[in-house]
Parts: structure tokens; C-alpha cells; sequence
């Protein structure tokens, strides 16, 4: 089981591999403020590089590290895990003939769920992967050339985890941008509890509600 230590010296690592915090981030399933933080406690960056730290507190930000590499390391859990969830997707729209994986880990994902739908696949780079410090409104994501095309299709979303939102969020509007008409968002774990992002549903095998006393 993993604690916070490890979590550190897991950030020290990607960080020393060249990764950016929004990379890092995408990793180790945690929230882009969380990743800065932990990248910050291992000494990796210096201390003052960025206030995320003042912003969080001394013990840290709120967010919850979801590990599913016992999944994602066995092809044939993976590919029980994207029924589940391709599932979940099955009743959204008889006319979709696109799945979009979110990088990194989406892709797979979404390899399986276009195999179970029969769909074409897509696969989007989010911003957070060019992200390190300052307003990830400065960068930009984009759609691999190496996949199907968005413009006038009607197209599934498929990511692992849900920290904050954004990143979902970003990808149904660059699909939207891109002329496609996303008709639902499918991931993993949940940790908001989205109902939709942008009026497209979203569904999650597990949704973690975090449960707090006054």
C-alpha cells in the first residue's frame, strides 16, 4: 500500500525522467496542485519555485491517489475493465462511431471500448501534459495525427480518473471545436461525482465521495 512518502519519491522520480508536473500529475492520478506539491517535498525542483505549497498547507492538498496498475499492467484485465465500462457507454447513441481516449492512459482504454463498440478511435493530448508552472491556459492540447479524425462525428470520451474535471472538460470542448457531437464521457474512478461536463453525461465504474465531520 502506498502512503504519502512514496508518493514523493514516486514524483522525485518522474520529475528526474524529465516529466512535467502536469505529466507527473497524470501519473499518479492526483490533482495538478497535488502534483506540484509532492514534486516540491522531494526536493526535486527547488522550494521556492512555486506557492503551491503555501496554497496547500504544510500537510499537504486534499485529493485522494487512485493506483489501478494491477489492471493496467494485464491485457486481460484491461480488456474486462473496458467491457465494463464500453458497458456503460452501450446505450448513449446507435449512430457513435468514434472513441476518444484521453493520453495517456485513456488510450487504452478506449482501444478496448472502440474494439467492444465497433467504433473508430481518436486519441487527444491534454494541456496538462505541456503544463509545468504558471496559467495552463498558456498551452494547449491537441489530436494525434496517428488516429481517426473528429469533424461531424458523434464520438464517446474515455479517460481513467476524474481528479478535478478539467482535463474532461477540455476534451469534449476540442471535440466540439473540432466539429464532433460528443454524446457521453466514461472513466474509471470518479472523483467529483460529474453528472456531465458541458451538457454530455458522464459515467464511472466507481465514484469515490469523500465523507467529512464539522
Amino acid at each position: 500500500m502506498k502512503n504519502v512518502d512514496d508518493l514523493i519519491d514516486d514524483a522525485a522520480e518522474l520529475a528526474e525522467r524529465g516529466l512535467s508536473k502536469g505529466e507527473i500529475a497524470d501519473e499518479l492520478n492526483v490533482s495538478r496542485e497535488t502534483a506540484s506539491w509532492l514534486v516540491n517535498r522531494s526536493g526535486a525542483t527547488p522550494a521556492d519555485a512555486t506557492d503551491d505549497a503555501a496554497a496547500t498547507g504544510p500537510s499537504g492538498p486534499q485529493d485522494i491517489h487512485v493506483d489501478w496498475s494491477a489492471v493496467g499492467r494485464d491485457s486481460t484485465r484491461l480488456t474486462h475493465v473496458g467491457r465494463a465500462m464500453a458497458d456503460l457507454l452501450a446505450k448513449e447513441g446507435e449512430a457513435v462511431d468514434l472513441t476518444v481516449g484521453i493520453e495517456k492512459a485513456g488510450t487504452p482504454l478506449a482501444t478496448t471500448i472502440a474494439r467492444e463498440l465497433d467504433t473508430d478511435l481518436a486519441a487527444y493530448a491534454p494541456a496538462k501534459h505541456q503544463w509545468d508552472e504558471g496559467d495552463i491556459d498558456d498551452v494547449g492540447g491537441g489530436f494525434s495525427r496517428n488516429f481517426a479524425t473528429i469533424r461531424g462525428r458523434e464520438c464517446f470520451v474515455v479517460d481513467d480518473t476524474v481528479t478535478s474535471g478539467t482535463t474532461l472538460t477540455e476534451t469534449v470542448e476540442a471535440v466540439q471545436a473540432e466539429g464532433g457531437q460528443p454524446k457521453a464521457c466514461v472513466v474509471i474512478v470518479d472523483k467529483q461525482g460529474l453528472d456531465e461536463v458541458n451538457g454530455v453525461p458522464v459515467h464511472s465504474l466507481i465514484n469515490v465521495v469523500g465523507v467529512g465531520r464539522d
